[in-house]
């Protein structure tokens, strides 16, 4: 397995376990893409942009990937709230991988905005996770 591949899947596991996000999102509510008429709130994994930070004696990547909170609730409430139990489960918590080590994990921002076709709001959160 692929170190991008590890950290997806171990992000994935950490959400998906936290009772009290299922709980604000529903059964299913991580996925790898936003459905045509999606069952929302959701969380959804974005894009992803992983670098070589291999030196001379080890190999390493550094991974920029972006979850995406989308509501459909009243204001940005629902999205932000979500958006700050996530970078609560993530930010700087270590998480085992197959494969491969994690060095770190950061949130290093995010972004909201309401969506002007589907009325949608999307909280975009930028993490950057180290691996060796």
């Amino acid at each position: 397995m692929s170190a991008a591949n590890a950290v997806l899947r171990a992000i994935h596991l950490r959400l998906s376990g936290d009772a009290g996000l299922t709980a604000l999102l529903g059964p299913d509510g991580i996925r790898d893409r936003l459905l045509a008429r999606p069952k929302l709130p959701a969380i959804v994994i974005g894009e992803m942009e992983t670098r070589d930070l291999s030196t001379v004696g080890e190999p390493g990547e550094e991974h920029f990937l972006v979850l995406e909170v989308w509501s459909e609730g009243e204001g940005r409430r629902q999205a932000l709230e979500i958006a700050a139990k996530v970078t609560s489960l993530l930010d700087n918590v270590p998480l085992e991988l197959e494969g491969a080590a994690l060095v770190s994990l950061l949130r290093v921002g995010m972004r909201t905005r309401r969506e002007v076709k589907t009325k949608y709001y999307l909280a975009e959160i930028r993490f950057r996770a180290v691996t060796e």
